[in-house]
This record gives C-alpha cells, sequence and structure tokens, in this order.
C-alpha cells in the first residue's frame, strides 16, 4: 500500500517563514490499495477526515525545555522550528535520554551511522542532537525537494526505502509515523497563529 498526496499542502516549502493555519486533512483509498491525502477534497471520491483541525493551548506544546537549542539550531540550518518540534515530539516526546529498540539515540533518535555522518560525537547531548538531526533534516529536505511526506518517510524508515517504493515505504510504523508527525506540526502551526491573532488584537 502506498502514500500519495493530493494537494500543494505538503510540497509547499518547510523552511522556516509563517504559514497558514492547516485546515482539515482527508484521505480515501482508490482501486489499487494508494491512500491518497489532501485538505481539499474532491466531490468524486469517498474522501474522511484522517487529522481533524484542533486548536491547541500553544503553553502545553512546549513541555520539552529545549525550545531555545530547537529555534538556534533552526536559524542556523533554515527549518521551520516548528517542524523539528513535531519531529522531536514524535520521536522521543522530548526525552534526552531515551534509545530505541533498534539503537537510536535521544531528541531526534539519531541511529548511530547517522549521528556519525552528521558530527554528533555524544547523542545523548541535546545540543550535538538537536543540530545532528537538523542536518540530517536539511539534507532530506534538499535531496526530496520539500516534498514532506518523503521527508518523514526517509527520517524513519531510511534513503533506501525510500527509493526502493519510490514513495512512502508500505510499513504500517512508517506510516503512522508519518501522520503522527503532520499532526504534531499542524497543531504546532495552528497554536502559532492562535497566538499570533491574539498578539495582534
Amino acid at each position: 500500500m502506498l502514500l500519495v498526496i493530493g494537494c500543494g499542502f505538503f510540497l509547499s516549502s518547510i523552511t522556516h517563514h509563517p504559514s497558514p493555519a492547516f485546515a482539515d486533512i482527508y484521505s480515501y483509498t482508490d482501486d489499487r490499495g494508494v491512500i491518497h491525502f489532501s485538505n481539499v477534497p474532491t466531490s468524486n471520491n469517498n474522501w474522511r477526515v484522517k487529522i481533524k483541525e484542533e486548536h491547541f493551548d500553544s503553553r502545553k506544546l512546549s513541555l520539552g525545555g529545549h525550545d531555545k537549542l530547537i529555534y538556534k539550531a533552526a536559524e542556523i540550518h533554515g527549518i521551520d522550528p516548528l517542524l523539528i518540534k513535531a519531529i522531536i515530539r514524535a520521536e522521543s516526546d522530548f526525552d534526552p535520554s531515551i534509545v530505541s529498540n533498534k539503537g537510536a539515540v535521544g531528541l531526534m533518535q539519531l541511529m548511530p551511522g547517522t549521528a556519525g555522518d552528521m558530527g554528533v560525537d555524544n547523542a545523548f547531548d541535546p545540543v550535538q542532537n538537536i543540530d545532528g538531526g537538523v542536518r540530517y533534516l536539511k539534507k532530506l529536505i534538499g535531496m526530496y525537494k520539500s516534498n514532506l511526506l518523503l521527508v518523514l518517510a526517509a527520517y524513519n524508515a531510511g534513503e533506501g526505502a525510500v527509493r526502493k517504493y519510490k514513495g512512502i515505504p508500505p510499513y504500517r510504523e512508517t506510516q503512522d509515523y508519518v501522520r503522527k508527525v503532520l499532526q504534531h506540526f499542524k497543531a504546532y502551526k495552528n497554536a502559532e497563529n492562535t497566538s499570533l491573532k491574539v498578539a495582534n488584537r
């Protein structure tokens, strides 16, 4: 089963700049078993809400205590800090000491090979981990031309898996991961936009 996208929401730039709040995200499965995503469903398909628009208190979304490190890395590498936060939340829930059963370490769950490639000596160190993770994220964004679905799939399953399947691999873990990060990213964006509206009143 493959996942494809149906609108520019996923293909828009994910470098650091303001963006509008996200609306509901819909999906449907076609006759070939391909899952389509869009925030603008057409009337001729059986679309279902997959990620519903919600409004969150931004204070409840910043419990990790690593905002300064995240925003610094975001500024250095030109990546949206809210995307970085969404990935960290999905990967480690802001726990710098976590180690996965596959050996991924720290906030952004860096595998030893990736950590080495990104110049990370101690993946448990939040400063090094975030910088290395964002470096790798920036590499993937360039590789997949800002296609966020492919970027997230490669971050989770590896570049080889995305290349093999020419899209998001048919792994339940990876598909769930992509949805989870998108949901967190959308929540952060909506919270940011709500805060901006309040500040401008």
